[in-house]
């Protein structure tokens, strides 16, 4: 409870340990939409020692652009910066740097304020799993990328550049897998323009809006489709929207039993 402030907020589960452990990999900054006195009290709760920020603090009374972040405040050439923000539009120049986290909905107010019609965490009186949560996830990824940057890019220091790396890294989530979209798209014009069909091709998948036996995946939201048919016969994966979000966030392909269309109850 932050009496001052008039509000009460929750740190994530893991994030002391991901504080020490990423601290070892990285300079690390604050950077928040709030104003300064709140990105004061937010770095006095995740670092009260003054290990791992001190005062490398930004709020938006210090950024250059209104209603943006930008790395032009940030110490720190642009090809050797990482960004973990739940918040892609507020990074409009540098996306090829960000890694796009779940947000962390343990209060309802949270769920209300982004327009998600879902219980929060504490309504289901429980919370996100410190060994398999957004933030462990993301620790394997920073270690993974960490490890490239420094050691497989030993040769090329000059020429090494995070985004890269990022792409690189991103684009082995869904190596492997063939993709078609039923009913997912109302055109095929749309579905080219995607942000779905453009997130699994990032992630290393291959898209298509042709079913043929390479195809190992069919993405819908109903089961009676043509398409979604033809994946139950041809023992394909079908599975909802949600399997490519849940890469997208966790870096990893994640099990389709536990995105499988036919367990939808109405």
């Amino acid at each position: 409870m932050l009496s001052s402030m008039q509000m009460m907020t929750k740190l994530r589960p893991f994030v002391r340990t991901f504080l020490k452990e990423a601290s070892q990999m990285f300079e690390m900054y604050i950077y928040t939409m709030g104003d300064r006195a709140y990105a004061l009290e937010m770095a006095k709760l995740l670092d009260p020692g003054r290990e791992y920020f001190n005062a490398k603090v930004i709020s938006r009374d210090d950024g250059t652009q209104r209603h943006q972040k930008g790395l032009d405040v940030v110490l720190g050439q642009e090809s050797a910066v990482l960004i973990l923000d739940d918040t892609e539009n507020a990074w409009m120049k540098h996306k090829d740097n960000l890694i796009l986290m779940e947000r962390y909905h343990f209060f309802a107010s949270s769920c209300h304020q982004f327009g998600f019609n879902c219980k929060s965490l504490s309504e289901q009186k429980t919370d996100e799993s410190e060994s398999e949560g957004a933030l462990a996830s993301i620790l394997k990824v920073l270690r993974k990328i960490h490890q490239i940057f420094f050691e497989e890019l030993e040769e090329n220091m000059d020429g090494r550049d995070v985004r890269q790396v990022l792409k690189t890294v991103r684009k082995d989530v869904l190596k492997g897998c063939k993709i078609v979209f039923s009913r997912v798209f109302p055109t095929q014009s749309q579905a080219d323009n995607h942000h779905l069909w453009r997130m699994a091709e990032q992630l290393g998948a291959t898209c298509s809006t042709e079913l043929d036996p390479s195809v190992t995946h069919v993405v819908s939201k109903d089961s009676g489709t043509e398409k979604s048919h033809w994946a139950l016969k041809h023992n394909k994966f079908l599975v909802q929207p949600g399997w490519i979000e849940a890469a997208n966030y966790f870096w990893q392909r994640q099990p389709e039993e536990n995105f499988a269309v036919n367990q939808i109850k109405n």
